[in-house]
This record gives C-alpha cells, structure tokens and sequence, in this order.
C-alpha cells in the first residue's frame, strides 16, 4: 500500500474514535476541523439536526496565505464572533482526526480567545 493511503486511514480511524464520544447537541454543538494543505475550515454543527450553525475558512475570509498558523488562529477568531452571534458559547471540539498540533492547535485557541468555551 502507498503511504499517503496508509496516512489517509489511520486519520480515518482516529476520526471514527474521536467521533463516537463527540456528539453536538443544541446546548452544546460540535465545532469540527478539516485542514488541507492550502486551506482551513471550520462548522458549529448540530448533529441532532445534522444542520451546520455556523462555518468560517481561509476561503470565505480571503487570505491569501491561508495554510499557516497565523490564518488558522484568524479563521478560529472569527468563527467564534459568529457563533456569538448566532447566541453560541459552548461547544464540542472535533479535531477531525487530525492531531492536535499546529494549525488545528491555533485555530482552537482563537475560536478560545474569542469567547468560545470548549
């Protein structure tokens, strides 16, 4: 097997782990993560809904730059004032299974610093 395949499914297994104990529910949603190699994006979801509240990205947000940790801490800042717009303050994190580490780390202490508490 390749190795980007073999990448591909170990995050594909620590996706299902994280996912089966992280569940967003109308009191408190899940703010889940997807990063590639250019881009960030991020969604407040309801999962009993299956409706996303709120999503925010590099792309949505016009940075040119949008792969580093300045844009994700950015992406992670804004996102948050919307779900305080929304009337959201407490959410779930879903990294998604990726690790907790660089850009997925920048954009939850972003979406931290301005104002969501998870």
């Amino acid at each position: 097997m390749k190795p980007h395949k073999i990448k591909t499914l170990r995050r594909r297994r620590r996706k299902i782990g994280v996912r089966k104990s992280v569940f967003g529910v109308a009191t408190r949603p899940r703010l889940t993560v997807y990063r590639s190699l250019k881009q960030i994006y991020a969604q407040i979801i309801d999962d009993m809904d299956g409706k996303t509240l709120v999503s925010w990205s590099t792309v949505q947000a016009k940075i040119s730059v949008g792969g580093n940790v300045a844009a994700a801490t950015e992406v992670g800042k804004q996102l948050a004032e919307k779900a305080k717009a929304a009337g959201i303050t407490k959410v779930q994190f879903d990294r998604n299974g990726f690790k907790y580490h660089g850009r997925i780390k920048a954009l939850a202490d972003g979406a931290r610093e301005a104002g969501l508490d998870f």
